[in-house]
């Protein structure tokens, strides 16, 4: 079990907006009191298998193709946050649209942060192997179909009641699927780039012309 117990001002700051947000006492009280409820509502779950490489199913274009090359092992991974956090954000957007934003922001933060905590324990599994960055359908050419495959294949409907909607868009929201690599051999980590993150339509960063080191 994993518990979360504190959110990363500096990530929520880089999804409200990222240099164009200069945090004061307001928006540190609102973060602090949206931290709570997330933290309260939250009910973190996860879901991994490692699989032996070739694996057709999952290697399904370039760029996934690209991350597992040399590697020996595929982890296929989904995290959750629960249904109760999408009911948070929807109920807050009716009454607070602002407080809605730093929710749906922390959120993201949350997930996230559940997440390397699943391959911290991965490579805690297995520390003898080196692993990857997570890559997740629908960034690149990875099709967001797989989202679907990947729930199918750790049974996780049924075991933490994560699926998806007809598009492959997961349900609940503040979810992820991904795959990384598991390696004998050490790996050239590099900067993912725009195309692997999830802020990539909204980034204040690219409309500035900076980049945030991604």
């Amino acid at each position: 079990m994993i518990e979360l117990k504190k959110l990363s001002r500096k990530e929520t700051i880089r999804y409200l907006g990222g240099s164009k947000v200069n945090p004061n006492e307001k928006i540190e009280t609102m973060m602090d009191i949206c931290e709570q409820q997330i933290l309260s509502l939250a009910k973190p779950k996860y879901l991994y298998k490692v699989i032996s490489l070739p694996f057709e199913k999952i290697v399904t274009g370039n760029d996934i193709e690209n991350l597992l090359t040399g590697c020996d092992k595929a982890v296929v991974m989904c995290a959750t946050l629960g249904n109760d956090i999408d009911k948070l954000i929807r109920s807050t957007q009716i009454s607070d649209m602002a407080k809605a934003v730093v929710i749906d922001s922390m959120a993201n933060v949350a997930i996230e942060q559940l997440c390397n905590k699943v391959d911290e324990l991965i490579i805690q599994t297995y520390p003898n192997l080196y692993m990857t960055y997570r890559f997740s359908p629908g960034y690149g050419d990875y099709h967001i179909k797989m989202q679907k495959f990947i729930l199918n294949l750790l049974d996780a409907q049924r075991k933490i009641g994560l699926t998806t909607n007809d598009n492959f868009l997961l349900i609940p929201s503040k979810s992820v699927t991904a795959v990384a690599g598991l390696s004998k051999k050490p790996i050239k980590q590099k900067n993912r780039g725009c195309v692997c993150c999830n802020m990539r339509a909204s980034c204040k960063y690219k409309e500035s012309g900076e980049h945030c080191g991604f």
